[in-house]
């Protein structure tokens, strides 16, 4: 029962800590007119634990475990992340084309990355450039454009005038501006000054790392204490929850009528992860070696999977039917690493 309560509480302050994490975003881009999309790239793309448990693998000469976490998140981030989002809480949004090539384009990098394996120092170190690039580009066109993701002239109109919004159903380009008003999201943290919201979010921040390394502890407890085949409940439960993080962080604004910052955390980590977080791997642990399995397999199918995911977002209308889509590629994509080339594309 002990490591029942660790996965449960582990998992409570998970969601706690992210839902708190998206309303201190909400109100940092209010108060400081930050774009919130940069704030959700920068603090929900960032994923400190994955990076954390790669470099532990590598070090512990598990190379192939580690590449193995960065294809699988990767995967994970269109095929049960904005799944879910879009199947939980369908919404209208309208995403800067720019953003879209590039969440589109970005896992093709692993072409090259891949082809001259072993992946090592230099390697290494143009990804950690590439993701520093990749920041600087989304700052400087957020703050370039008249009306920066989420943040038109009306939305901060609004705020000053006392906290009005509109339904989602009738979102403007912006995903703000409609007909019915209503209270604005996290209202609250709007209220307090921007620096304030930036102190505790990166408290929420370390809650979310707290609640995650938790909660990975109370499913090895649950592993060792009930006597269960890792691969079934790997397959199961410890999917859904090793990517808890990220699906709280995407699906909780959805439903609290940001989905910018969801959508942000979606492209964002995935750009992290075929970047920054292979390089930290390969230069806290050592060069990594692809195998065969990558290239004919797991990396096309991340390609693809990205694609379909990059074309569902550029509709701008999300319905139901798209997360279900992305849900079955993501199923399909499963069956055949398991059946066919032996292994499970989750953090093991």
């Amino acid at each position: 029962m002990t490591s029942i309560f660790v996965f449960v509480s582990g998992a409570a302050v998970l969601i706690y800590s992210a839902d708190k994490l998206v309303g201190y975003l909400v109100g940092a881009a209010s108060r400081l007119l930050i774009p919130v999309f940069l704030l959700a790239v920068i603090f929900t793309g960032i994923e400190f634990d994955d990076v954390a448990l790669g470099v532990a693998l590598n070090l512990d000469d598990l190379k192939g475990v580690a590449l193995g976490l960065v294809f699988g998140t990767a995967v994970s981030f269109s095929g049960i992340v904005l799944a879910l989002a879009i199947i939980i809480k369908p919404t209208k949004i309208t995403l800067p084309r720019d953003y879209l090539a590039i969440f589109a384009v970005a896992p093709l990098l692993m072409i090259v990355i891949t082809l001259t394996s072993p992946i090592g120092i230099p390697q290494s170190v143009i990804l950690l450039a590439l993701f520093v690039l990749f920041l600087v580009y989304i700052a400087v066109r957020e703050h370039q454009r008249s009306a920066p993701t989420f943040q038109s002239p009306e939305v901060y109109e609004h705020v000053a005038a006392g906290a009005t919004d509109t339904d989602p159903s009738e979102s403007g380009p912006d995903g703000g501006i409609g007909t019915k008003v209503r209270q604005l999201p996290y209202a609250q943290q709007r209220g307090l000054s921007g620096w304030a919201n930036i102190g505790l979010a990166v408290l929420a921040l370390v809650g979310i790392i707290i609640g995650a390394q938790t909660t990975s502890m109370g499913t090895e407890g649950i592993l060792h204490d009930y006597h269960l085949d890792g691969t079934v409940f790997g397959a199961t439960i410890a999917t859904i929850v090793l990517t808890g993080e990220d699906i709280v962080l995407t699906v909780q604004p959805f439903r609290n009528r940001v989905p910018l910052i969801g959508i942000g955390n979606v492209i964002g980590s995935l750009v992290f992860s075929v970047t920054a977080k292979l390089g930290i791997i390969v230069l806290a642990g050592g060069s990594i070696v692809a195998g065969a399995g990558v290239l004919e397999w797991h990396l096309p199918a991340l390609i693809v999977m990205t694609a379909v995911a990059a074309w569902v977002l550029s509709t701008g209308d999300l319905r139901r039917w798209h997360g279900w889509l992305l849900l079955a590629l993501y199923i399909v994509y499963w069956v055949i690493s398991f059946t066919v080339f032996g292994t499970v594309p989750i953090e093991d």
